[in-house]
């Protein structure tokens, strides 16, 4: 085993470490939960990880973006995320889209991959990915944040968990996000990725719910 990844041994077994290095990660997204999926899927060490995402850094991006720097404003999300894996696991393949998704993309995006995870932020792109995601028989790891909460969830092909978590009268109206949020809701979304890809318990279909400003952790249903 490389002496990069022995820190995981007692957590994570030596070949549950080598199952990760055989899968293939969709990041949906490369901003404040993108990121830092990114970033901590490259240090437990999954085998590839492809990460779309066209937008560019925008001063506004500062308070919680890992990825995102002063020198870094107007610079590609995605580029940057390539770049930032070079520097923390050169030895993972690493592939940057430069592409916002959307129905015309999104199944060849995902092909061929694992898992995807979610890291959108509005509901028209996460209910696309999720139809993709059940089309395609992949698991979709689901996480949102607003403000001091965020929530994760695994949702399985065909379960319609986007459809309840998010019915046709939702309008999302708050953008506020601080900079502990993301890590959080992405550190959650990566345990429940791990979990899966190990063959460990999980509960599809169940949501994580967590309030950082009361302290507060519940499962939604």
């Amino acid at each position: 085993m490389e002496e990069r990844y022995v820190r995981n041994l007692g957590a994570l077994t030596e070949e549950e470490c080598a199952l990760l290095q055989r899968k293939t990660i969709f990041v949906a997204g490369c901003g404040g939960l993108g990121g830092y999926i990114i970033e901590m899927l490259l240090r437990i060490g999954v085998g590839k990880i492809v990460a779309a995402d066209a937008d560019v850094f925008e001063a506004s991006n500062l308070n919680r973006q890992l990825l995102s720097e002063v020198p870094l404003l107007g610079a590609r999300k995605a580029k940057i995320a390539a770049a930032r894996a070079k520097r923390v696991n050169p030895v993972i393949e690493f592939i940057p889209v430069e592409e916002f998704l959307d129905a015309t993309n999104a199944a060849q995006l995902i092909s061929g991959c694992d898992v995807v995870m979610d890291a959108l932020d509005n509901i028209a792109s996460r209910k696309v990915l999720a139809h993709a995601c059940s089309e395609a028989n992949i698991p979709m790891v689901h996480g949102a944040i607003c403000g001091w909460t965020a929530q994760a969830a695994i949702s399985m092909p065909g379960d319609g968990l986007m459809d309840i978590l998010y019915p046709e009268h939702i309008v999302l109206g708050s953008k506020s996000s601080l900079s502990f949020s993301p890590p959080f809701c992405a550190a959650m979304q990566v345990a429940l990725c791990v979990k899966l890809l190990c063959g460990r318990d999980i509960e599809p279909g169940k949501v994580y719910y967590a309030d950082l400003l009361d302290m507060e952790f519940e499962p939604l249903f």
